[in-house]
């Protein structure tokens, strides 16, 4: 019974996430399971899913044919009285909330994108990550992980012992102190360092529309990152004519004005990454969103050096993504593929819509750098 529990149950995970993939765009350009977000899940809503499950409730409420009643008796809570307002005609749709691990999510996400894993650079000695090994045998333990071979080999040796095995009718029964399961210990193993570092545009043009896009953006983009690194770094950068570094609440909630330069973040960026990680020991990604409006002409030319002699010598990869306002004027992506066109480490994205966000994240990692 509890084999067959657990293949409906492995079945049932395996539609879900069948679900997920089939709906992973629209679930891509939405925030809501963002907010839901724990420490180690995400809570996605699924439609038309039902969980089969018995309801036992022997003797609990009277329903039809049980207890006295008298003629014109509701039969259940609520009958009998008058509703309030017009009824319907059409069904509702149903939502079942699932709980997906961010690696469970990662994994989807590399299939349906067709994402390669990253090869990290550069291996720091100090830090490590601990991986379990499976490397011993102990009389106590989960049953999932229990030896079955070990298991009966220990029952076979004990009714050879005691006189009770029977050649011509080899009949083993485990009994408790036979068995045996499957233990581990943690395995300490050197770790690669990598760092996101984040920048937004925060000036006037940039509404609540596409700070959300940035926002679901950036989740995305953590998942995949933290899947291919154990604790990685963020930090982040907003600019409107100055720039500053904040925590992630702020990045995301802030609310600004003002003009455009752009050059100021990315010297921001530059001072962070010379004087707080080493290129040759850590994976280094900076993710740009901006509407691509600039304060002049002079100031993108100034960006494009701060890239070309700095930033781009010594990063993985340097990602620039163009959120669309109806405010912005979107020439800085434009000057970007003119004059900096053909450099592997920097990719540039147009993000329309929510919905362009699946493309923007394939453009942004299918590299695997």
């Amino acid at each position: 019974m509890a084999l067959k529990i657990e293949q409906d149950y492995n079945r049932f995970k395996q539609i879900v996430r069948g679900k997920i993939k089939q709906d992973l765009r629209k679930y891509m350009s939405s925030g809501e399971m963002i907010g839901k977000k724990g420490k180690d899940l995400v809570s996605i809503p699924i439609p038309r899913i039902d969980i089969p499950h018995f309801v036992h409730d022997p003797n609990q409420n009277k329903g039809v044919g049980q207890g006295e009643g008298d003629e014109g008796t509701p039969i259940g809570p609520g009958e009998g009285d008058e509703g309030q307002g017009q009824g319907g005609n059409a069904p509702g749709q149903h939502f079942l909330e699932v709980d997906v691990t961010l690696d469970e999510l990662a994994k989807i996400l590399a299939e349906e994108l067709e994402l390669p894993n990253i090869e990290p650079k550069g291996q720091k000695r100090n830090i490590a990550s601990a991986k379990e090994k499976f490397s011993g045998i102990h009389r106590s333990g989960p049953e999932s992980l229990r030896h079955f071979k070990r298991t009966f080999r220990e029952a076979l040796k004990r009714q050879i012992a005691t006189g009770t095995y029977d050649p011509d009718n080899p009949v083993i029964i485990p009994f408790r102190e036979d068995r045996r399961y499957r233990s581990w210990k943690l395995v300490p193993q050197p770790a690669a360092n990598a760092v996101i570092i984040y920048i937004m545009d925060v000036s006037g043009s940039m509404g609540n529309d596409q700070k959300e896009i940035v926002r679901t953006e950036s989740f995305w983009i953590d998942t995949w990152l933290k899947s291919q690194y154990k604790g990685i770094e963020s930090r982040y950068i907003i600019h409107d004519a100055a720039a500053r570094e904040v925590d992630s609440e702020t990045f995301y909630h802030t609310r600004e004005s003002g003009g455009t330069i752009i050059s100021s973040a990315y010297k921001l960026a530059n001072k962070m990454i010379h004087e707080d990680y080493i290129p040759s020991e850590w994976n280094i990604y900076v993710f740009h969103f901006s509407d691509g409006d600039n304060w002049s002409g002079e100031d993108t030319e100034l960006c494009f050096k701060l890239l070309k002699d700095h930033m781009l010598k010594s990063i993985n990869l340097f990602c620039y993504g163009q959120v669309e306002s109806q405010y912005g004027s979107g020439q800085f992506l434009k000057d970007l593929k003119v004059n900096m066109d053909g450099i592997d480490n920097l990719i540039t994205s147009k993000i329309d819509n929510k919905e362009a966000i699946f493309d923007s994240i394939k453009t942004f990692l299918g590299k695997g750098k």
